[in-house]
């Protein structure tokens, strides 16, 4: 046949197509139409034009070469401000019942065009396109203060009127005494020192309002994970649109309004919001409404975005909110005060002393260069009267000029800020001024190991079977029985994802470090397919990881035979306990007895004295009736007893390249480093000998390494006692780590804290330092700190500890800084500072001057400086 005999035959089955597209569009279009109606008979009458608003393109048919192929161009939306707005009040008067009359969320999700399982797909038009029609993710800020604004404050200040009034008598009575050639001198010159305060002083708290404005951005500049065409991504909080399906895990901040789209044992903290601090259960059936700024306290989810930015209430309560830019810290309190006082001083003295000099004046006690009586009543000349006022009145007013110390206070702020800026070069963003000063005074830190002293890259390197090591080269004879329930608890279990492209390229991880690491290690090494997994097993029930309980678990449905099982995952010892027996190579399940605990308990020892970390995963299979309480009820609980063991993994996580010489640098500045973590004993003695913080020798003093549970059970006497001499705190909880901080406190020392969890914000406000690590950090604990560390580096720690220690040795020559001294601080202010800076000279040997003119520029608790 020739192809001209085909084409109508093709051309006719192009249009049939084309046809039943339109007849499919149309029905939708009418079913729509039905639901709207029904929506409208059950008092939902404001909700029922959304639906009708959505469009369609319809099919096209395009010919390329001698083929045709239909090009379905993808389904696009078209909703009115008015219907943003229903939406929007929709979700913030939490209204469940129209909610229910569109269709629930995946009738909103339909109504913004979105595939629940795809999120927003087409390219970056697409984004570009609803934010234009939503509004960006960001919040109308009041503009930042101007140059003028702070000049016209520094004008207002008691001081500097005070200083203006003297200048102002003390040129005229310098043109009156000496002329204007030479009189002007010295009022011109206080004239100059004062402009020259101002001008300064202006400049510095506009340059730290300008910084604080940079900080804030890089501070509410979260990153978040969405779902975009069809895989898991990494954007900016602000990068959000309407339509974006996100990712919320414990301790993450919900960027958005929205709904609750899929997750499990999801618990909120809308303190923030409505403040409350009960914690709210949301789920799709009673209470699927997300609100921005609030926090997630339990569980995980995915959230569909209906409104954003100033459409939220979040936005519109913090567009009404200035960030203080002008917080004073304690040595700034302490300066102002003594500012004060030396003032008033300074004006009590000059007003005495003009006093006395008066009265000895006009009583005929003051004699001139000759020797005579300078007043002798109405016989003395009134030019002389007047000139001798002027001379007196002068030199009270030199006398207040010369006391007020006007620049010392300037001399702390551009130190401070000068602090800040070097900080957030070394990969430190500073949250509260105070921290500058506090740092360089810190006695002990307390400190995480993973991601903090570790590099957190974690990476599986051992696996055990029972009691049988299995390498590489082995994996392919395990079980087929074993592997499927591998693949189950590690696929189900997890918060992670796996995204493999079309293209075949490698898969793409998300999750935590030790998520990902298990991930790979189950996709390259095990032969795992998530998505398989996910479409033949059933979820019904989740209980989240936290730092209380070390472990997850998981119920299933397995749909080909309906059965249902339980998997757990989590520290190696504590799986262990919960587990009567164990699986080996072969699947065959083997009673574990004391002595079987024991040799595995061997196991999970020597893998954690090489560094390694020990995750172990446990599995039961249970029946209907086994899923519910006494009275019906579903468990609210998963079972925890009577678990057989799947096996072990090690992951390993290097050490950071430095830390060992920050920990040493730390207590060579005198600051004592403590290791807290959640990893068992074993594992933290390892990495604690290999970051330097315990020695290395044969046998490790027990009061220098603890567990928790030990540290909790001390009496408040033992821990005061002992609390010095700990070292290395393991298998630690939230709550073990406030109570040590409290302990520190307690006994004089000024604590540092680092932490990256929901639960270490108590911790974190304790100490007097908080550090929240900026990559692996909740926004809680970032909240709950006073300095972010951006790059999550211990080595950034250690350089400031010892530095500020060094620098701190200065502090009490502050205080007896003497009176005549003042017209010189700002300017040895800025000499100093322009010498400690990296590679500098000793930040000891730049006093100015005399010993005593200890000035805070060469004491500032912060600057870079070599010794």
């Amino acid at each position: 046949m020739t192809s001209s005999t085909l084409l109508p035959t093709t051309i006719t089955q192009a249009q049939k197509r084309w046809r039943t597209a339109y007849l499919a569009i149309c029905s939708a279009r009418a079913m729509l139409s039905l639901v709207r109606e029904m929506a409208s008979e059950t008092n939902s009458h404001q909700y029922s034009g959304i639906l009708h608003s959505v469009s369609y393109t319809v099919p096209d048919t395009e010919r390329s070469g001698s083929k045709h192929r239909n090009k379905c161009h993808e389904s696009t939306f078209n909703i009115s401000d008015a219907d943003q707005t229903k939406f929007t009040e929709m979700v913030k008067e939490k209204d469940l019942a129209s909610l229910n009359n569109l269709g629930g969320v995946e009738g909103v999700a339909n109504a913004f065009g979105i595939n629940s399982k795809t999120g927003i797909t087409g390219h970056d038009e697409e984004v570009r396109r609803r934010r234009q029609i939503f509004g960006p993710n960001t919040y109308h800020k009041p503009p930042p203060k101007g140059f003028l604004f702070f000049a016209l404050e520094a004008l207002r200040d008691t001081t500097i009127l005070i200083l203006l009034v003297c200048a102002a008598l003390a040129l005229g009575f310098g043109i009156k005494q000496h002329g204007l050639k030479e009189g002007w001198y010295e009022g011109g010159s206080i004239f100059v020192a004062v402009f020259l305060v101002i001008v300064v002083s202006a400049f510095s708290n506009f340059r730290q309002e300008t910084q604080f404005d940079k900080l804030s951005k890089i501070s509410d500049n979260i990153k978040v994970h969405v779902l975009r065409n069809e895989r898991r991504q990494t954007i900016s909080i602000f990068d959000i649109v309407v339509g974006d399906i996100v990712f919320l895990n414990i301790g993450d901040q919900i960027p958005a309004d929205g709904l609750f789209l899929d997750g499990h044992s999801l618990e909120v903290d809308e303190s923030s919001m409505t403040g409350e601090s009960d914690h709210v259960a949301v789920n799709t059936q009673d209470n699927p409404f997300l609100f921005s700024g609030s926090k997630i306290a339990d569980g995980y989810a995915q959230m569909l975005v209906t409104s954003v930015g100033m459409s939220t209430a979040w936005g519109e309560m913090m567009s009404s909110i200035t960030r203080d830019s002008n917080e004073r810290t304690p040595l700034q309190t302490r300066l102002d005060k003594l500012t004060s006082s030396i003032g008033k001083v300074g004006l009590s003295v000059a007003f005495v002393v003009l006093l006395v000099m008066l009265i000895r004046y006009f009583t005929g006690n003051t004699t001139d260069d000759k020797g005579e009586r300078e007043y002798i009543g109405s016989r003395t000349d009134t030019d002389d009267v007047i000139n001798a006022v002027v001379r007196i009145v002068a030199a009270a007013v030199t006398i207040v000029v010369v006391a007020i110390p006007e620049g010392l206070p300037l001399a702390v702020t551009l130190t401070l800020a000068y602090s800040m800026k070097r900080m957030m070069a070394d990969q430190a963003m500073v949250r509260k001024l105070s921290a500058c000063e506090t740092m360089g005074s810190a006695t002990v830190i307390c400190t995480d190991k993973t991601g903090t002293l570790t590099m957190n890259q974690m990476k599986v390197t051992k696996f055990w079977l029972g009691q049988e090591p299995v390498e590489e080269d082995s994996y392919k004879t395990i079980a087929p029985s074993i592997l499927e329930l591998f693949h189950q608890g590690v696929s189900l279990n997890t918060t992670g994802s796996v995204y493999k492209a079309a293209s075949g390229s490698a898969p793409e991880f998300s999750g935590s470090p030790t998520e990902k690491a298990i991930l790979s290690w189950a996709v390259s090494e095990l032969g795992m397919d998530m998505e398989k997994l996910k479409e033949s097993c059933a979820i019904l029930h989740v209980e989240t990881f936290n730092s209380e309980k070390k472990r997850s678990g998981v119920s299933i449905r397995k749909m080909a035979d309906n059965s249902v099982h339980i998997h757990w995952k989590g520290a190696a010892e504590m799986i262990l306990a919960l587990c009567s027996s164990y699986y080996d190579s072969r699947g065959s399940i083997k009673s574990m007895d004391e002595g079987e605990r024991n040799k595995i308990e061997k196991i999970i020892q020597g893998m954690a004295a090489s560094s390694l970390r020990c995750i172990a995963f446990a599995h039961k299979r249970i029946t209907e009736e086994g899923m519910e309480d006494n009275d019906g009820e579903p468990h609210q609980r998963l079972q925890e007893d009577g678990l057989t063991l799947l096996g072990i993994v090690g992951l390993k996580d290097p050490c950071r390249i430095g830390a060992k010489k920050a920990v040493e640098a730390c207590k060579a500045a005198g600051v004592s480093v403590k290791m807290i973590t959640g990893d068992n004993i074993f594992t933290a003695k390892a990495i604690a000998v290999e970051c330097g913080i315990l020695e290395l020798k044969s046998q490790v003093d027990k009061e220098e390494v603890v567990e928790g549970a030990v540290f909790r059970n001390y009496t408040d006497e033992q821990r005061m006692e002992r609390v010095d001499k700990i070292r290395v705190m393991a298998r630690s909880s939230p709550f073990d780590k406030l109570l040590m901080v409290q302990c520190l406190r307690q006994k004089g020392h000024v604590v540092a804290v680092t932490g990256d969890g929901t639960n270490d914000a108590p911790a974190l406000k304790e100490a007097d330092i908080g550090l929240s690590m900026g990559i692996q950090g909740t926004e809680v604990a970032k909240e709950s700190s006073d300095i972010v560390i951006l790059d999550d580096n211990f080595c950034f720690c250690g350089y400031c500890f010892e530095v500020g220690a060094v620098c701190i040795q200065q502090y009490p020559e502050i205080y007896p800084v003497p009176t005549d001294c003042e017209r010189r601080s700002s300017c040895d202010q800025l000499y100093c500072s322009s010498f400690c800076r990296r590679g500098s000279i000793n930040s000891r040997s730049v006093a100015v001057g005399k010993p005593h003119y200890g000035y805070v520029g060469s004491s500032g608790p912060c600057y870079r400086a070599t010794h």
